[in-house]
């Protein structure tokens, strides 16, 4: 095929610098690809429950959310006795009900303040995602204490 040498060098340099260019790029792909990703990978984790249990605002919840229980109680107790078994338990569950709307209508801004208080922390440190650490079985930078200390002030 080749009665040359000249042309067997020929091919051959020109076969090993395609080759050598081939890993050459593959390795500046992968290179600029893992570079990127890097900041991608920035993952903190947070007890999203304790953050919740230390807000200032929790109490005021709690409170409000127990009167609303003993008047909800009370409204039974003097409607029940009027009621039969059926009516009783129907209304008892419409209460259940009103009570969980009155909980939600009263959690949803602690929980948006608590996440604003996370997003702060995440954004400070530099993390793209936070997981709440019951999900995370290894890894992720903690950012719990510093969430505890910003909804608290201390």
């Amino acid at each position: 095929m080749f009665r040359n040498k000249k042309n067997v060098k020929t091919v051959a340099l020109a076969i090993a610098a395609a080759f050598l260019f081939g890993v050459a790029g593959l390795a500046v792909t992968q290179t600029t690809h893992v570079a990127s990703a890097a900041p991608a990978s920035n993952v903190g984790v947070v007890n999203y429950q304790m953050v919740v249990q230390q807000h200032p605002d929790l109490a005021k919840v709690q409170t409000t959310m127990q009167a609303e229980s003993e008047a909800a109680k009370k409204e039974f107790d003097a409607k029940a006795a009027s009621l039969g078994d059926k009516e009783k338990q129907e209304y008892y569950m419409q209460l259940q009900q009103r009570l969980q709307l009155k909980n939600q209508e009263l959690m949803v801004p602690l929980f948006s303040k608590v996440d604003a208080v996370i997003k702060e922390v995440a954004d400070a440190k530099g993390l793209s995602v936070v997981v709440d650490k019951g999900a995370v079985i290894y890894g992720g930078q903690d950012i719990t204490d510093e969430c505890v200390k910003k909804v608290t002030g201390k």
